[in-house]
């Protein structure tokens, strides 16, 4: 585990939409008295990245955030991902090439800042790479057989070699298995965290290809960059992210932590 983060001077890139399908308004939905957005923000504020931008197509998104002091990029509606959101940020702002853009989701209120800087500076060292992420051990069976966990192979040299919604590898001799059942410690099952770093010349790339048949089958984005041959760099998370919000309930159990 790379266990430094003294990287500075990157630009960190909260991709926020309004019409999200499972819960509607995401970014705006207050949590602890303050909206989703405005929490995630707060986290990338005690990074060391040198710039924070918003980048949303929607007005009432836009206001909530310059309400709060926020930079914020107004993007087309049209993006399929938050991804090209990114992209299209890059290229507004004139982002040099060389520069490292962090990918922030709009849902992710308890980031750790540790982790934005882990992934900035790991990138920063390792030029064979095109995108930096982490992941966190898996140590149960109910999570490691839920397709909304995402697992990650690795080689020794940490970079990904699978992500898949489906328990990778598969224990021939554990399963089938108990549902109450604990996996013993084994470093080979690595949930991932989508906090992505790349260089802001590659998501200008990323984004003019085609989604690959991988990509469309898994329903996982990051699958395009292997299948064209790129390095990701996967590194124990320094520390545990809090949940994300995607439901009504993650939204109470959010809200607990923060409170």
């Amino acid at each position: 585990m790379n266990t430094s983060s003294s990287y500075t001077g990157f630009t960190i890139i909260i991709p926020a939409r309004h019409g999200s399908t499972r819960l509607p308004a995401k970014p705006l939905r207050l949590v602890a008295g303050k909206t989703l957005l405005e929490h995630v923000y707060r986290c990338a504020q005690q990074s060391a990245a040198s710039e924070i931008i918003i980048a949303t197509d929607d007005e009432r998104i836009e206001s909530v955030a310059k309400g709060f002091g926020a930079n914020v990029c107004m993007t087309s509606p049209d993006h399929p991902s938050g991804t090209d959101r990114l992209a299209e940020v890059v290229a507004t702002k004139n982002i040099s090439h060389d520069d490292i853009v962090i990918n922030l989701q709009g849902d992710e209120p308890l980031m750790p800042a540790e982790v934005i800087n882990q992934v900035a500076h790991n990138l920063a060292n390792r030029e064979s790479a095109s995108a930096a992420t982490v992941c966190t051990p898996i140590t149960t069976i109910k999570e490691l057989f839920d397709p909304n966990v995402v697992k990650v192979v690795v080689d020794e040299h940490q970079y990904a070699h699978y992500f898949s919604r489906a328990p990778i590898p598969w224990n021939r001799d554990a399963f089938p298995f108990d549902d109450d059942a604990v996996l013993e410690i084994d470093s080979s099952y690595q949930r991932h965290i989508g906090l992505y770093a790349y260089r802001s010349g590659f998501l200008t790339e990323f984004v003019r290809w085609p989604k690959c048949l991988l990509e469309v089958t898994e329903s996982l984005e990051q699958l395009r960059i292997l299948w064209k041959g790129h390095k990701i760099h996967v590194d124990q998370a320094l520390k545990i992210p809090g949940p994300g919000v995607d439901t009504e309930d993650d939204l109470t159990t959010v809200s607990k932590l923060l409170q």
